[in-house]
């Protein structure tokens, strides 16, 4: 409402109504694609098939020809004997206790010290006993001097005990055997024991790895010879 001249007059005011127009249609223009996106996709590669692994690949190229051939084998070592006759070792055998094993069936021997116990608790328990019933005055000197000495001797033999020799045998239950006597030389026995055995088996590799890179050397050489024979009867 407006005032002039005492007198009020009243204005509308007019709403402006928006209009809304469509707009043309245009396609809208893409920016120019790159070199790598106007390429096409490369095909994919044929699928490879991987190569047939053999003994020959795992020998080396300077050694081939020297492992074609079986390794001449190693000069034989001298055989070995105990003190008592228990064990016999040659360059492939084993002999404990007139049982024979060959090396290569074993995979190794293992040694180790026992004690009996049965023995040293007995031997242990009697000695005390007596001891208690000679303080009590329940035997006599004579019979308690006898009973000490024997129940010590059973007490010693417990203590020391025995050497159990272990064999490990490839695929079977292992083998056991009593060894009676110092512990040393029985353990300078069984590392040679195992030593042999080592050599054994590595030389039974090298011979069956030289026999696989022959087989594949005559199966490469059937293979080139087949190709060969194939080209010469193709036409010209």
């Amino acid at each position: 409402m407006v005032v002039k001249n005492g007198f009020s007059a009243y204005t509308t005011t007019r709403l402006v109504v928006p209009h809304w127009t469509h707009s043309s249609s245009t396609l809208a223009v893409s920016a120019p694609m790159n070199e790598s996106e106007n390429q096409l996709p490369a095909a994919p590669l044929p699928p490879v098939a991987p190569e047939e692994s053999s003994g020959a690949a795992l020998v080396s190229a300077p050694r081939y020809e020297a492992l074609a051939a079986p390794p001449e084998p190693p000069a034989p070592l001298p055989n070995l004997e105990s003190k008592d006759g228990r064990v016999v070792l040659t360059d492939t055998t084993l002999t404990v206790r007139k049982t024979t094993f060959l090396l290569r069936e074993l995979e190794r021997a293992e040694l180790t010290p026992v004690r009996w116990i049965l023995w040293y608790l007995l031997g242990g328990m009697g000695l005390a006993s007596v001891m208690i019933a000679f303080l009590q005055n329940w035997l006599r000197t004579g019979p308690a001097m006898l009973g000490m000495a024997l129940t010590a001797l059973l007490l010693i033999y417990g203590h020391r005990g025995t050497n159990r020799l272990r064999l490990h045998r490839l695929g079977r239950e292992m083998v056991n055997f009593a060894l009676p006597g110092d512990t040393r030389p029985w353990q300078r026995l069984t590392a040679e024991i195992n030593r042999r055995i080592f050599r054994v088996h590595d030389l039974a590799a090298r011979e069956a790895a030289a026999l696989l890179a022959a087989a594949d050397e005559a199966s490469r050489q059937a293979a080139q010879a087949a190709a060969d024979a194939a080209a010469t009867e193709e036409p010209a």
